[in-house]
């Protein structure tokens, strides 16, 4: 977020700064998005013929010709007229002296939303594009910019469109004039200021008969709303681009805030799942809650979308302590002993029963890794101190006793084979069975002296949440054996290392990589 000095100051560079700048103006490219309608149009006379502001620091400036790149998109939607705006283009471009780059693209009835996947596959083929102008020249990316031709008009549609649909802050703040390398230099001027500009130029531009399609909502907006407003204020467009920059500065500062509070809320994360505090989030402020709320969801999958509704309905089941709530992309979200948890489908897969051998790895799902390891006890190694030292960690780790499990002889030969470091034969060969918890399961917890305990409260006990025990992974012996490790929970007394042992086996649940 900008000072007020940074954002209402106009201080002279230093020479170092000067000399940063012009380093960045001669060698970084600066790419015009044009599909040769009236505003792009516009936007590239202007660049080739007078000043911009992109956002570099050196405020409304010239911009040198040997940094502008032209990039033009032939969405293919509408035959012959598509090509006719592509051949204009290159006819513009080849009368100003630009390098251009054409980008095809192709949609089909399962594109979707067509007008999304074309802005999608636009903004791509222009980062594609930096990227190897970038690295043609070695200019740094950061310093290369993407200008688009929006405009005040395009801003005022898009903050009623979102008005009529529905929106916070963010989507009420409407188009930034920058997001990261994307910057808008005609955000100040309208549509029709640009189109006087072109006529006073006697440069003709491309006309899209889609425009005047009205189901469209944003042709809606143009032709039906805007006319309608502008008869009680001709300035609509500037001031809806003013009540967007007020948005537009008070959402991110929020979305600082938020961020901060969600870091101090996230207890635990991994792939496709996070855990925040239930209670903390209870007491964070309700326009701090819900993006907090958005933010995790986000965090799943950067695709998902929630709505009002879905984020108002977590924040319930938050304020009542308990209770779940399914949203969009399938993402569960439920409240269990004081925890919010966030799950994707992917990561609520409950675990595939199978063997896993030793030495040998195992995937759990939820982008989790069970690797098994032998080792061999060296004579003086105190291998009972380690496995405290494992546990107190608080990794998920355990050590087991080859023996006890039997596959090591605890005879005179193999004890002999084990003082000398060596691993028997036997205990290479082992293996483990693994699946998940199943009713009745009992075993003989490590400190509980061999008395037993069902492993149901075992969990319970850990406030795993009943949602999420189907993934704990159980290490047996055998398909319906006994329980060698509950992983992350706790180990078996009968499996333990002792002074005697002489070849143990280390259990880890690590990250898939």
């Amino acid at each position: 977020m900008p000072t007020v000095s940074q954002h209402y100051g106009h201080h002279a560079a230093s020479w170092a700064d000067d000399k940063a700048l012009a380093t960045r103006r001669t060698a970084a490219p600066v790419v015009l998005m044009v599909s040769g309608g009236a505003d792009s149009t516009a936007l590239l006379l202007m660049a080739c013929t007078s000043k911009l502001d992109i956002l570099d620091g050196r405020g409304v400036a010239p911009i040198a010709r040997e940094r502008l790149h032209v990039l033009h998109v032939n969405h293919h939607l509408r035959g012959k007229a598509s090509d006719g705006d592509e051949a204009f283009v290159r006819e513009l471009c080849a009368q100003y002296g630009l390098p251009l780059c054409v980008e095809h693209a192709y949609f089909d009835d399962e594109s979707g939303n067509i007008e999304a996947a074309a802005r999608e596959v636009r903004y791509a083929a222009a980062r594609r594009y930096v990227r190897e102008l970038c690295a043609q020249t070695g200019a740094p990316r950061t310093a290369a910019r993407i200008c688009t031709a929006h405009t005040s008009s395009d801003r005022a549609e898009t903050f009623l469109m979102n008005a009529i649909k529905g929106s916070g802050p963010a989507g009420l703040s409407s188009i930034p004039r920058r997001r990261n390398i994307v910057v808008r230099p005609l955000l100040d001027l309208t549509h029709g200021e640009l189109v006087g500009y072109l006529q006073v130029h006697g440069q003709p531009w491309r006309e899209d008969e889609s425009n005047e399609d009205i189901s469209y909502l944003r042709n809606y907006v143009r032709h039906r709303v805007m006319p309608v407003v502008a008869q009680r204020n001709a300035s609509v467009c500037k001031t809806i681009g003013a009540a967007c920059e007020i948005l537009g500065d008070e959402d991110a500062f929020l979305s600082q805030l938020s961020a901060q509070a969600f870091r101090s809320c996230l207890r635990k994360e991994a792939a496709g799942a996070l855990v925040l505090d239930a209670r903390r989030l209870a007491a964070a402020e309700v326009v701090i809650a819900r993006r907090i709320v958005r933010l995790a969801i986000k965090r799943i999958d950067p695709d998902a979308r929630p709505g009002m509704r879905h984020v108002e309905r977590v924040l319930s089941c938050v304020a009542e302590g308990a209770g779940s709530v399914t949203l969009p992309a399938g993402i569960d979200a439920r409240i269990e002993f004081g925890m919010l948890a966030f799950k994707a489908p992917a990561a609520r897969e409950g675990l595939v029963a199978d063997w896993v051998t030793v030495p040998g790895r195992l995937p759990l799902g939820g982008g989790r890794m069970l690797v098994t390891e032998p080792m061999a006890v060296e004579p003086g190694c105190d291998i009972v101190r380690r496995a405290r030292e494992l546990a107190a960690a608080g990794e998920v780790t355990a050590l087991v006793d080859a023996a006890a499990l039997g596959f090591a002889d605890s005879d005179s030969e193999r004890i002999l084979a084990g003082s000398r470091g060596e691993i028997p034969a036997e205990a290479r060969l082992a293996r483990l069975w693994v699946d998940g918890p199943a009713p009745g399961d009992v075993m003989c917890p490590l400190g509980m002296s061999g008395r037993s305990k069902k492993v149901s409260d075992l969990l319970g006990e850990a406030r795993i949440p009943v949602s999420e025990r189907a993934g704990v992974p159980m290490v047996r012996t055998a398909p319906g054996g006994a329980v060698v490790w509950v992983a992350g929970v706790r180990a078996d007394e009968r499996f333990k290392c002792t002074a005697a042992t002489r070849v143990a086996y280390l259990l880890r649940v690590v990250d898939a990589e």
